[in-house]
């Protein structure tokens, strides 16, 4: 575990994990806003069915592009949340703690273009 950084520290790691991901992996980021808590809320938590010793290190919150329909227009952005607090919890050193931000950064995103866990995987397998 680090020890985590003030939340304008936190923002500019997100800020450069973006800027490290593949073109192709944020060319068709619209309408998403990316932010940050320091923990998920026990809403959050209650709608993925976490435990309170599960750690939820990103989520996704949105229509994924797959299932937008000729509908689909005038509604608020998706939103990906990065949870500082347990993205520290998990990392051996600052290093580390990027790479975990990065990695978590890509998974939602991830989410965002309608793959699933078993897709991200596969993927990352590349």
């Amino acid at each position: 575990m680090i020890v985590p950084p003030s939340d304008s520290e936190f923002n500019v790691l997100i800020a450069g994990a973006m800027d490290d991901l593949p073109p192709e992996r944020i060319k068709g980021l619209d309408n998403v806003a990316i932010t940050y808590a320091d923990e998920p809320t026990p809403e959050q938590m209650e709608k993925l069915k976490l435990r309170g010793d599960g750690l939820l290190l990103g989520l996704y919150e949105g229509i994924p592009l797959t299932k937008r329909g000729a509908g689909y227009n005038l509604v608020l952005p998706d939103k990906i949340t990065l949870f500082k607090l347990p993205l520290a919890q998990i990392s051996r050193g600052f290093d580390d703690f990027k790479e975990q931000i990065k990695h978590t950064l890509w998974h939602e995103i991830a989410h965002f273009y309608g793959l699933n866990h078993d897709d991200i995987r596969a993927r990352e397998k590349k």
